[in-house]
C-alpha cells in the first residue's frame, strides 16, 4: 500500500505523528510562499486572500453530513471557541467529560470556577448522562490513545435527558465520516488530520444550538457586513459567523490548500487507507507480543511505552509520548514501509 498523495509530500523520516501535527502539502507550501512573496514585494498583503475564508467555511461544512457554511465560524484555537459554550451554562451546572480527555476540551469548564465537572470512563459516558447533566463535552477520537466515541449512542442519551453535546473533531476530521446532527456544538483544529494551519480552527453549530450561546471576544470580523462596519458597527452576523475572530490569513491560505487535498482524496478513501495501515501495525504488535490500547482508529497507543519515543526518533521514526504511552498515528502520506519500519525498530528491544 502506497501513500495516497506521493506528489504532495517528500518525507526524509518515517513520520507517524499526525496526532500531534500534520505535514503540510506541497500545494500548501507553494500557496503560502506565493502569498509571502506578494506581501514582501509590497504588491499585496495576506488579507488580499480574504476571499478564501468563505470557501474554507464551505469546505469544512462539507466534512459533515448535514452542515452548511452558515453553521461554521472560524477562530484561532479550540479552547477559545469552546469558551462561549462554557460561559453560557448556569452556575453549578453539571458538565460530563471523559477520563483522560484532552485539556483544551475540559479547561474552559474546569476553570470557570462555578460548574460541576464530573469525570467518568469514556466507555460509560452515555450511561452516565442524567437529568442533572447540562452538557457533555468529548472528543470524537481520544488524543491519548485513539479510542472512538460512540456518538449516535451518546447523542441519544443527551437527547433523552435534555443535555447539550459538544464534540471536538480535531483527531477525526478528514478520516472519519461525521454527521452534523450528532452534536449541538462542534470544534476542530485544522493543523492535525486536516493538514492545515496551527492558527485556524472551527466552531460549528446549527441555528437553534448557536442561539443558546453568545459571542465572548467580539471581533470586527464577526459583523454582518464587516468591511462596511469597520468604524461604525451596526450588527453582528446572523449566522454562526458572529463567533468569528479575525483570521490569520496566511493560516487560511495553508488550511485552504490542505483541505482541498482532503476533498480530492475523499474522507472515505483516507479512512480506508489510514485504518488499513493501523490494522497492519496492530497485527504486527500482536506478533511481537506488545500490548496496545484496543481501538479502531489511525491512532495506536502502546500503554506505558512512552520512553520508546526517543529510541524511535533516533532511528528516524517520529512518534510521540502521551499520558505515559507511545502514540503512533497513520495518515494519507504514510505507506506500508512506514508500518514495517516502526515494527522493525520496536522489535529491536
Amino acid at each position: 500500500m502506497t501513500s495516497l498523495a506521493p506528489d504532495e509530500f517528500t518525507l526524509e523520516a518515517t513520520y507517524l505523528n499526525t496526532a500531534s501535527y500534520g505535514l503540510p502539502s506541497a500545494r500548501s507550501l507553494t500557496a503560502v510562499r506565493e502569498a509571502n512573496a506578494q506581501w514582501s514585494s509590497g504588491r499585496g498583503a495576506p488579507a488580499t486572500q480574504d476571499h478564501l475564508v468563505p470557501q474554507l467555511r464551505e469546505s469544512f461544512a462539507r466534512l459533515f453530513d448535514g452542515a452548511t457554511a452558515d453553521d461554521i465560524a472560524i477562530g484561532g484555537g479550540v479552547a477559545p471557541l469552546i469558551t462561549p459554550v462554557a460561559l453560557a451554562l448556569p452556575p453549578a451546572a453539571e458538565v460530563l467529560v471523559a477520563e483522560g480527555e484532552f485539556a483544551s476540551v475540559t479547561m474552559p469548564f474546569l476553570y470557570r470556577g462555578d460548574l460541576t465537572v464530573r469525570t467518568v470512563p469514556l466507555e460509560r459516558l452515555a450511561d452516565e448522562v442524567r437529568p442533572e447533566t447540562a452538557l457533555v463535552a468529548v472528543s470524537v477520537v481520544q488524543s491519548a490513545d485513539g479510542r472512538v466515541t460512540d456518538l449516535p449512542t451518546l447523542r441519544a442519551a443527551t437527547n433523552a435527558h435534555g443535555a447539550r453535546l459538544l464534540v471536538d473533531a480535531t483527531q477525526a476530521a478528514s478520516w472519519l465520516p461525521l454527521t452534523f446532527a450528532d452534536a449541538d456544538y462542534w470544534v476542530c483544529a485544522t493543523f492535525k488530520w486536516l493538514i492545515g494551519a496551527r492558527s485556524v480552527a472551527f466552531f460549528a453549530a446549527g441555528p437553534e444550538a448557536a442561539a443558546t450561546v453568545r459571542p465572548v471576544s467580539l471581533s470586527w470580523y464577526a459583523a454582518e457586513d464587516r468591511w462596511a462596519e469597520l468604524y461604525r458597527p451596526v450588527a453582528l452576523a446572523t449566522t454562526a459567523r458572529r463567533f468569528d475572530s479575525t483570521p490569520d490569513w496566511l493560516g487560511v491560505i495553508a488550511a485552504s490548500a490542505g483541505i482541498s487535498l482532503i476533498e480530492e482524496l475523499t474522507v472515505e478513501k483516507i479512512n480506508a487507507h489510514n485504518l488499513d495501515l493501523a490494522d497492519r501495525f496492530r497485527a504486527g504488535l500482536s506478533a511481537l507480543d506488545l500490548a496496545f490500547v484496543p481501538s479502531r482508529s489511525p491512532i495506536v497507543t502502546l500503554s506505558g511505552a512512552g520512553d520508546a519515543a526517543g529510541r524511535l526518533e533516533q532511528a528516524g521514526v517520529m512518534t510521540s509520548a502521551r499520558n505515559g504511552g507511545l502514540r503512533i498515528s497513520f495518515h494519507l502520506y504514510n505507506d506500508i514501509d512506514d508500518v514495517d519500519r516502526a515494527l522493525e525498530v520496536l522489535a529491536d528491544r
